[in-house]
């Protein structure tokens, strides 16, 4: 991915309205959702939710079809892993990291008291 490309993805996601409608079709999975759905599982007004997709879509993180009388909305799982994969394609000194611990030099004992709840282990 081009530097110029992922500028284009990242500011597409870098607003609070359009995140929520990308993480909604992630987590709709390929089957995608109606535009109707999508406002609802995001509480974005269906004037506005137009802007918002054709912002997604032209930075190629969204894609569409017609099925029936309704746009189906997709999150293009592709342009999201070759964005992560450019985000991370230096981590760890180029190195593959193997865990959270790999990257940020703590050790496994650190990096499970960052995922713990303090009350789980009373002392």
């Amino acid at each position: 991915m081009e530097n110029k490309t992922a500028v284009i993805a990242l500011a597409a996601l870098a607003q609070e309205s359009r995140l929520a409608i990308y993480r909604a079709l992630v987590q709709a999975g390929p089957a995608g959702l109606a535009a109707g759905k999508i406002s609802e599982a995001t509480g974005i007004a269906p004037s506005s939710l137009s802007f918002h997709l054709k912002e997604l879509s032209y930075a190629n993180l969204v894609s569409s079809r017609n099925e029936s009388r309704y746009v189906i909305y997709t999150a293009n799982f592709s342009v999201m892993n070759d964005l992560l994969a450019f985000l991370t394609e230096n981590c760890c000194n180029g190195n593959a990291c193997l865990s959270l611990a790999a990257c940020s030099g703590n050790d496994a004992d650190t990096t499970d008291s960052l995922t713990s709840n303090p009350t789980d282990n009373p002392s």
